[in-house]
């Protein structure tokens, strides 16, 4: 039997469903995977293994009566961003250290009902402010591949965990990069999908137009699986479409024949590091030599989308966060001897130096006399983003570019310069600020053997031809599938 640690969720429903394996079996193999690796990982703040083998039990019963469903069994992570009822959900934050959501999240509900288990809650960023997960409230979360590098962020432990075989595949969630980023780093497959797409009730805000949850993989049809389970219409969120579920797994078989690539000439620029490029072009190679069309394009306005995403995510934050002062829940400081004190030193003591920041900068674009200077110009630049992707994809059917401008950078190295973390988002974020769909696969690796992601975008709601083109570009370049820590 082949090494079960390295199976696909479709490869795994075989087993699973010819009783090779039990549920039980293999959710037994995992928790001995993280409790053999995950003292050098650390990519899970809570492992919950006795709800866990009690829901593999369950799964186990559903499988002998012929009624699985493709995740029934399979065993995931979560990012901590996510409600899970009467399970801590912390935000990897003081301020939530304590919190056990009263509901599930509407995508826990869907992963649920579908008989998923849930290994545990993987560590990130505070309330998803960071590009590392160097800003976690407990601990940082290592690169498997490398145990000195950072594994990308916001969700760097729902990445790290998949690529260290601590879970079959996990949920992160993505604003300005958070799932994108991480998978490249971690040589994992990550989508961001359509704003809308995937319900946000239950998910921790951070910035409510631009946040959207989404799936990360050993490959790109597990994604199209856990997409087809978590998507579709809520109603319980305002901002979700009242469309059906795409049926994305029908769209890996269809090839690359005739599909027009975008390469634009703002995304490979100066800075970029070398490998990161070659890699890059490597994998246009190989989808031109299997009939796609490459087109030179242009997103014109992507120079700004740094800073307009750091007024409108700043200014979304500074609100969403408002709620923790100490009143309702979560932490509350000790000592203090009235109202304004008690707020003051509740803040002050349960948020992170990042999250503070990313308060402030906020509440002074919405302060008084900036507001029109700051977020509504923001507002007005965010449109000319999408109307660049607009224009472009009239031109082209997917986008490719690079995900990040490096590879996995040392623990340590930019958490002093905010400035320099920030450019790390920089090809990821126009994706959220547009709304349309974008995912991360891996293409190579550079000459310390840190694995190279290539970003696929797609227009809005489009999700259908970007697993079409994922999907046959990771069966072009081919890559042997080699995982770190073994």
């Amino acid at each position: 039997m082949a090494d079960l640690l390295d199976l696909t969720i479709a490869e795994l429903r075989r087993f699973l469903d010819k009783g090779e394996i039990t549920a039980t079996e293999l959710t037994g193999l995992y928790l001995d995977r993280i409790g053999s690796v995950d003292g050098k990982v650390r990519a899970y703040v809570t492992v919950l293994e006795e709800g866990a083998l009690e829901q593999a039990a369950k799964a186990d019963k559903i499988i002998k009566q012929g009624d699985a469903s493709p995740l029934t069994g399979i065993p995931m992570g979560i990012k901590d961003v996510i409600c899970t009822e009467g399970v801590p959900t912390t935000c990897s934050s003081k301020m939530l250290k304590d919190f056990r959501p009263p509901f599930n999240a509407t995508v826990m509900e869907r992963l649920n009902g579908q008989g998923a288990i849930m290994l545990g809650k993987l560590n990130m960023d505070e309330f998803a402010m960071g590009s590392s997960t160097e800003n976690s409230a407990f601990f940082a979360t290592r690169n498997p591949w490398d145990l000195n590098r950072i594994p990308g962020g916001s969700s760097g432990g729902s990445a790290a965990a998949v690529s260290a075989r601590m879970c079959v595949a996990s949920l992160g969630s993505d604003t300005g990069g958070s799932i994108r980023q991480p998978a490249s780093n971690c040589g994992v497959v990550g989508l961001k999908p359509t704003y809308g797409l995937v319900s946000r009730y239950g998910l921790v805000a951070f910035a409510s137009s631009l946040d959207q949850i989404g799936p990360i993989t050993r490959c790109v049809e597990d994604a199209a699986i856990l997409l087809e389970a978590v998507a579709g219409h809520d109603n319980r969120d305002s901002t979700s479409l009242p469309r059906p579920v795409p049926m994305l797994r029908d769209s890996c078989r269809e090839g690359l024949r005739g599909i027009r690539v975008g390469i634009p000439a703002e995304y490979f620029i100066d800075g970029v590091q070398e490998e990161v490029v070659s890699e890059i072009k490597n994998g246009l190679k190989v989808m031109q030599e299997m009939g796609a069309e490459l087109v030179d394009i242009s997103l014109p306005h992507t120079e700004y989308a740094i800073a307009t995403y750091y007024i409108i995510a700043t200014a979304e934050a500074s609100s969403n966060l408002s709620r923790y002062d100490g009143v309702k829940y979560g932490f509350r400081a000790v000592n203090y001897s009235n109202l304004m004190e008690m707020y003051r030193e509740t803040r002050a003591q349960g948020f992170g130096p990042e999250v503070k920041r990313r308060i402030m900068l906020g509440t002074y674009c919405l302060s008084a006399g900036y507001y029109d200077a700051f977020y509504k110009k923001a507002s007005q630049v965010r449109t000319l983003i999408i109307e660049d992707f607009k224009k472009a994809f009239e031109e082209c059917d997917i986008i490719a570019s690079p995900v990040a401008p490096t590879t996995a950078f040392k623990i340590g190295e930019k958490v002093r310069d905010p400035l320099q973390m920030y450019l790390s988002d920089i090809f990821t974020i126009p994706v959220n600020l547009a709304g349309i769909p974008g995912m991360s696969m891996p293409c190579g690796f550079d000459r310390k053997g840190l694995p190279v992601g290539i970003q696929l975008m797609a227009g809005h709601l489009r999700e259908g031809i970007l697993f079409r083109a994922a999907y046959s570009l990771e069966k072009g370049l081919g890559l042997d599938r080699v995982w770190p820590l073994n």
